[in-house]
């Protein structure tokens, strides 16, 4: 096992030396944990030491850094979903979305030793944190396509994935009216907080274009205009970066009176462009303690705003007296998405890199359903968790599920038990969204059948090395025999696909720091 570790880890090192900021120009350093486990760079530290997880598949209780689900670390409970059978209930419906938190979240607490928070880890955010060679759509806004392997921690088990790609378009194809919502209360200060989200909206802005209005508003004990529709030319860039840049941290945090504010803004009829790409883009930790506090009154807000026709995308920043379940919950009720900020690179990807897919919904009120033919006894979606819906709403074209930006991919993974000699079809996969490339929305689906010859792809065998990932981390009850040592083994065999991508080249390194961990507890 040393020998492997040490092979992946200085494979892994030199690939996150070719990260760089070509696309973006360079950030500075934020505050980080030093070698003697001492905080450093931000006025809020993360927690202190508060135990380990322990029990169940890759739990560890050395209590070294800190747990994350320590008081200052909220997740929201995650149930997850068990096996059904196929005779008691053919079909499985969910809604789709393409968020990527998660998967920062686990990076933080492993790069920083933290015990791993088993709510913390999403198993499709995991998954749809990478970027897959699925077909692109030929026409309309989606395309869906199946592939099927072996499951590596259940012999008796296969995998089914449903591969969905979005069409491409860019932010330039149309006008956009941006209200960045910043979050500037106490418990933000520091550079990887409001410092981080200086840098990253800077990023932003210099990819905006000519015909887009930026406006800024700012929360803390009370709630300040900063921008109202400046327009984002490229000689007046620079004197909103100005303002951005200028912002400072102090006060409670009255996000609910900032979120009235953005949308007011954004809805006004000198600001908002129709047919256009109308959007709030909140930046927070996520810690309201101000008027609206509990991610249950948050859902029924946010849920009410988002019939506006003004979408949504959160951006997570800070580990100390962090929210995720708040951010999460704005993001899935809101139209939105929600990317998790935890490094300088993190913001590079998600604001440079991937700036269409935050900033442009090509498909609207996505979801999925999934019909097994008796060729399955039984099947369970891995992830989801959160999002999955009944008949009824999948067949209700009123049901408000997730939405997908441009040029990405969402991956949906199925553990099945085929019957005894299956041969033939398996089961069918149908896409449901609706257009948003113009101003009448339309109805849309894509399928794709299942069958036993249908075949893997090393995108699968990847998607199934970060699934039993994320099924060891968050101690899941449906793990079987998985183990870390069988993803950095399987990885190792991946080595030539994995080292084509430097997101896929760092997270070999962030098993590599797992399992030895697990190990050596």
């Amino acid at each position: 096992m040393k020998k492997l570790f040490t092979k992946l880890a200085i494979f892994g090192a030199t690939a996150a030396v070719a990260f760089s900021f070509a696309a973006c120009n360079s950030m500075g350093n934020g505050g980080d944990w030093d070698g003697d486990d001492n905080w450093n760079g931000d006025a809020v530290a993360p927690d202190s030491p508060q135990g380990g997880v322990t029990g169940g598949a890759g739990g560890w209780d050395d209590g070294s850094v800190g747990g994350a689900g320590g008081n200052n670390y909220v997740y929201g409970e995650i149930v997850e979903h068990g096996f059904t059978d196929v005779a008691d209930e053919p079909s499985s419906y969910f809604s789709l979305d393409r968020n990527t938190a998660s998967y920062s979240h686990v990076r933080y607490q492993i790069e920083k030793g933290m015990n791993i928070s088993p709510d913390s880890v999403r198993v499709e955010e995991l998954i749809n944190y990478f970027d897959y060679d699925f077909e692109a759509p030929s026409d309309g806004a989606v395309n869906v396509s199946a592939y099927l392997s072996d499951c590596p921690w259940n012999d008796e088990h296969k995998l089914m994935l449903a591969g969905i790609k979005t069409v491409e378009k860019k932010t330039d194809s149309v006008n956009g009216n941006y209200v960045f919502l910043i979050d500037v209360s106490g418990s933000m200060s520091g550079d990887s907080r409001l410092g981080l989200a200086k840098k990253g909206l800077n990023k932003l802005v210099d990819n905006l274009g000519d015909g887009d209005k930026v406006s800024i508003v700012t929360y803390a004990s009370g709630v300040s205009t900063v921008l109202d529709g400046g327009e984002c030319s490229e000689d007046s860039k620079a004197a909103i970066k100005s303002k951005i840049n200028g912002l400072k941290a102090g006060g409670s945090t009255y996000g609910s009176a900032g979120l009235e504010k953005a949308y007011e803004i954004a809805e006004k009829e000198s600001n908002f462009i129709t047919g256009g790409n109308n959007r709030v883009i909140i930046i927070s930790d996520g810690d309201f303690n101000v008027g609206i506090s509990s991610a249950t009154t948050m859902m029924e807000y946010i849920s009410g705003k988002a019939q506006s026709g003004v979408y949504l995308s959160v951006l997570g920043v800070g580990m100390g007296n962090m929210r995720d379940d708040m951010l999460e919950t704005m993001a899935r009720n809101g139209n939105g998405n929600y990317a998790y900020l935890d490094n300088e690179t993190e913001a590079e990807k998600v604001l440079c890199h991937e700036l269409n897919g935050m900033l442009m919904t090509v498909a609207k009120d996505a979801k999925a359903g999934v019909t097994f033919e008796d060729t399955v006894v039984k099947y369970r979606l891995i992830g989801y968790d959160t999002k999955i819906l009944s008949q009824d709403e999948y067949d209700d074209d009123t049901t408000d599920a997730g939405e997908i930006g441009s040029n990405l991919c969402v991956a949906a993974l199925y553990e099945i038990e085929l019957a005894e000699n299956a041969d033939g079809k398996l089961a069918n996969i149908e896409v449901k969204y609706k257009d948003v490339t113009g101003e009448e929305e339309i109805n849309e689906t894509v399928s794709v059948e299942v069958t036993t010859s249908t075949t893997s792809s090393d995108d699968l065998s990847f998607i199934a090395c970060v699934a039993e990932f994320g099924l060891v981390l968050r101690q899941s009850k449906y793990a079987e025999n998985a183990s870390l040592i069988s993803v950095l083994e399987r990885l190792e065999d991946l080595s030539e696909y994995v080292s084509a991508d430097l997101y896929r080249s760092e997270f070999v390194t962030l098993v590599g720091k797992a399992s030895e961990k697990y190990n050596k507890d």
